[in-house]
């Protein structure tokens, strides 16, 4: 057999690849995470069924020799997997909620570890002895205590990106919760595999000191360090190798250190990931997975799943084992529901949302797989309570969206993401443009420059800045277990930081409120941000013209900004000619009506340039003529000279705009029929003075209007 394990080494890599794939879309099939199917396939593939068949496929299809060959490629993996793990990790996403999530952390992980330890000492007696060796009945009753108070952050994140939760109460509490539980979590594992790899007192005390050490090492050292890797990038374009290989030498130098230490690789792995830089490093952290994500996910972690699973049969539990699974099973999910839900409850979530926490908070899946393989290592775990085990994190992840479809249908989920942005608005004006921002690079001042028309635009109204984050085309797909979801999340993060600064710095004198989205379908979901803040008109830019337009709630504002000058500042109304080329359409009218606003709130001086007679736009433009504001009314054949120099709003449905044009008008909303003169009376209100008695028997010509008092 030794001159042939090479070819059996590719063949069983073979088989593990196509296995692997075929039980993630299996997963899929039944809106489960494919890392479920994954495991189930590797389970599958040992003794559990494949063993049953005759001829025991399992010994054949993986000998012996073999084996640790698959071992190693899997250690490899798992070392990947909790770099990810450690570099999804992102406590910008507490900010602002540190109080609840830190209750429902707590509460998630003391219950849940108290049970745990219970049933460790409760089960002993079945599980004292694992390979011919006495245990500990304190290092089994620590273990399984932490084993019951793991979350999988990664698969939980997975989950609320694929039903559109990030959102929602639950979704943003329970990822917060989520993080600061793997924080508490994996440190809590660090001492319990101190304490039963010590034995001795002084033992134990020797390496949390060399672990304390290596923290210290690794968050005042290295971490700075590494931030010259996004400078470095950034430098380059892109993810070189030399960046690549700096990174892994580092992590797998990093699992060593601690593996020497006593603490298990997957700590050092997970630490490096960790010490990641986050601020301003989302492309960095982007390619990290891009690259990263095809050889863990199809060739690495398979290895692990199946390597796990050669290990699991299910069959020989058998005897009381049956009776101590359900006990672990009942352990496993009384104590994490009810913990956080208690957690959630203390802090003032309803009831519903909290219902739905303590659902997400029990998902376990490959993270609880890793902790098991520890505890495997460690000599704490006999075989069949490995396999219960394995099968209790299985069932507490496939509840997962069952579950949240019974407790938190799509329904509430839109409901509760619709009051979320309607809560998250500012008060001030009746009137509220919608600014969508898809550009956040660079430093303020030059984001405020390079979207000053945007900006002018918003002239009297209440401000939303909306952030509209566009995923890559696959995202919308079933998501696969190393996409990376976590720092989208985080970019978003960073993205409503940056907005608030930037509606600080453009609008230091107006209400401003932001909303950010991580969208697979821009134009649905403007379509909804809009009709949920009541936007009476959304302002793009000319590349976002075609989803924008796609929204029946309010005109759309295209924003041409390729050719504005050089000249730092914000542009503004007060100081910037308005002109209007309005149409006797839809769109005109809706042009003539965001003219008056903005030359009301700016420059108080509008020049319409029209076809329509001379008498009836005065009489429309009645309410702001009454409020000091000078019209012109100019022959549409002069369109082009009239608006050289203005901040020019022209209706999507001129053919020829005049050359400079800034402000395109799409207007597709129900409402936009109505009357010019009756929609700028319900805007801007009623002229001081009627039209008809400032201009009695005026030409059709181009006069200026003067109200008295101007």
């Amino acid at each position: 057999m030794e001159k042939h394990t090479v070819a059996f080494l590719l063949l069983d890599v073979a088989v593990i690849i196509a296995a692997a794939r075929i039980g993630g879309r299996i997963a899929r099939a039944f809106r489960q995470p494919p890392v479920i199917g994954e495991m189930a396939i590797g389970i599958a593939l040992g003794p559990s069924l494949f063993g049953l068949l005759p001829g025991a496929p399992d010994e054949w299809l993986f000998p012996t020799d073999v084996r640790p060959l698959l071992g190693a490629l899997a250690q490899i993996g798992l070392v990947l997997f909790m770099f990810i793990v450690g570099l999804e990790l992102d406590l910008r996403i507490t900010r602002g909620r540190e109080r609840a999530a830190g209750s429902i952390s707590i509460a998630s992980i003391v219950l849940p570890f108290v049970l745990g330890a219970g049933l460790g000492v409760l089960i002993y007696p079945s599980h004292d002895v694992v390979g011919g060796e006495q245990i500990s009945k304190l290092g089994l009753s620590l273990f399984l205590g932490i084993a019951m108070s793991i979350t999988a952050f990664p698969i939980l994140a997975r989950i609320l990106t694929d039903r559109g939760m990030q959102r929602t109460v639950p979704g943003v509490f329970s990822l917060a919760a989520a993080a600061i539980d793997d924080i508490v979590a994996w440190t809590l594992l660090a001492l319990v595999i101190a304490i039963i790899t010590g034995g001795s007192p002084l033992a134990i005390a020797r390496i949390v000191g060399l672990t304390l050490v290596y923290a210290a090492v690794m968050f005042l050292v290295v971490r700075p360090l590494l931030r010259k890797l996004v400078a470095w990038r950034d430098a380059a374009g892109r993810l070189t190798p030399d960046i690549l290989a700096v990174i892994l030498v580092g992590l797998f130098l990093s699992s060593a250190a601690t593996d020497v230490i006593g603490i298990h690789q997957i700590f050092g792995a997970f630490v490096f990931g960790a010490v990641m830089p986050r601020v301003g490093a989302g492309a960095l952290t982007r390619d990290i997975f891009e690259r990263l994500e095809q050889v863990s996910v199809l060739l690495l972690l398979p290895m692990f799943f199946v390597v796990t699973g050669l290990t699991v049969d299910i069959a020989g539990i058998g005897g009381t084992g049956w009776w101590q699974l359900i006990l672990v099973l009942i352990v496993a999910m009384s104590g994490k529901f009810v913990g956080a839900y208690f957690g959630a409850r203390v802090s003032g979530i309803p009831q519903r949302q909290s219902a739905a926490i303590s659902v997400l908070m029990n998902t376990r899946g490959l993270t609880e797989l890793v902790i098991l393989t520890a505890g495997r290592e460690l000599g704490v775990l006999s075989d069949d309570l490995f396999a219960m085990m394995v099968i209790m994190a299985l069932v507490t992840t496939i509840m997962a969206e069952p579950l949240l479809r019974l407790i938190y249908p799509q329904s509430v989920v839109s409901e509760d993401i619709a009051a979320a942005e309607r809560l998250a608005l500012a008060g001030g004006p009746s009137r509220r443009s919608l600014v969508v921002i898809d550009d956040l690079d660079g430093t303020l001042d030059e984001i405020v420059t390079r979207h000053r028309r945007r900006f002018a635009a918003t002239a009297g109204a209440d401000v939303v800045l909306a952030g509209v984050i566009v995923s890559d085309d696959d995202r919308g797909k079933p998501l696969e277990l190393g996409a990376p979801v976590v720092p989208d999340l985080a970019a978003m993060a960073s993205a409503v930081e940056k907005l608030t600064a930037l509606g600080a710095k453009a609008f230091p004198d107006q209400s401003v409120s932001v909303i950010c989205r991580f969208t697979s379908d821009p134009a649905a979901d403007l379509a909804e941000i809009a009709a949920n803040v009541a936007a009476d008109v959304v302002i793009v830019a000319e590349e976002s013209a075609n989803f924008a337009a796609a929204t029946t709630v309010a005109p759309v504002l295209v924003v041409d900004e390729s050719r504005l000058p050089g000249a730092a500042g914000r542009a503004t109304t007060a100081d910037t000619a308005i002109v209007c080329v309005s149409t006797d359409s839809r769109d005109g009218r809706t042009a003539l009506v965001l003219a008056a606003g903005l030359a009301l709130n700016g420059s108080r001086r509008l020049t319409v340039v029209t076809a329509i007679p001379r008498r009836r736009v005065l009489a429309d433009l009645g309410p702001v003529i009454g409020r000091g504001v000078e019209v012109d009314v100019v022959d549409i054949s002069r369109g082009a000279d009239a608006a050289r120099d203005g901040i020019t709003l022209v209706p999507a449905d001129v053919t020829t705009p005049p050359r400079t044009a800034r402000l395109r008008v799409v207007d597709p909303t129900l409402t936009s029929e109505d009357a010019v003169s009756a929609r700028i009376t319900a805007r801007f209100g009623q002229a001081d003075t009627p039209a008809s008695d400032q201009h009695p028997g005026a030409p059709d010509q181009p006069t200026a209007s003067r109200p008295e008092g101007h």
